[in-house]
């Protein structure tokens, strides 16, 4: 064959390698554009849920902070109601000791207390035995209808006349 046969055809052959290769290399270029674009995609989708999480921790972490205030808060109000009662129980001791203090002076001042005092010391721990004791000493019938009527006025219906000195209580009008 002749040699410019054989350059055609080296020259046909070469043609044929560079269009292989300029298709191969399109091929590749499209199909490396198609895995960007996947792994474009891809990445929208892990960015858009890293954003997702994001809000997630930062809503979290103002429940946390919400919860920490409304339990300092808690310990505040806490603190302020043990206060109160600290304060309470004080006014509360207070009064009790004002309470003794008056029961204690009505008790001076009561007569029938300090009979019963006086009574107490002897044999009998009635309110009204002195009364009566002086009402059998005076032996007037008039006397003995009164102490009777006295007697029934005291313990009966303290709500009508008669003394407030229950015969089982001495205090209790007090």
């Amino acid at each position: 064959m002749a040699p410019w046969v054989w350059v055609v055809i080296a020259v046909v052959v070469v043609v044929l390698i560079v269009l292989l290769l300029l298709a191969t290399g399109r091929r590749r270029k499209a199909i490396q554009q198609k895995r960007d674009n996947a792994n474009r995609e891809k990445a929208a989708e892990i960015r858009r849920d890293a954003e997702n999480r994001e809000l997630d921790a930062r809503e979290r972490e103002a429940k946390a902070a919400r919860a920490r205030a409304d339990a300092e808060q808690a310990q505040v109000e806490a603190a302020r109601l043990s206060q109160q009662a600290d304060q309470q129980a004080t006014e509360a001791k207070s009064l009790r000791e004002d309470v003794g203090e008056r029961t204690r002076k009505a008790d001076e001042l009561d007569p029938d207390v300090k009979r019963d005092r006086d009574a107490n010391r002897g044999a009998t721990s009635h309110p009204n035995a002195a009364r009566d004791a002086a009402d059998t000493a005076r032996g007037a019938g008039g006397a003995r209808d009164g102490a009777r009527e006295d007697r029934r006025n005291d313990g009966a219906n303290p709500g009508q006349g008669g003394s407030h000195v229950d015969r089982d209580n001495p205090r209790s009008g007090i």
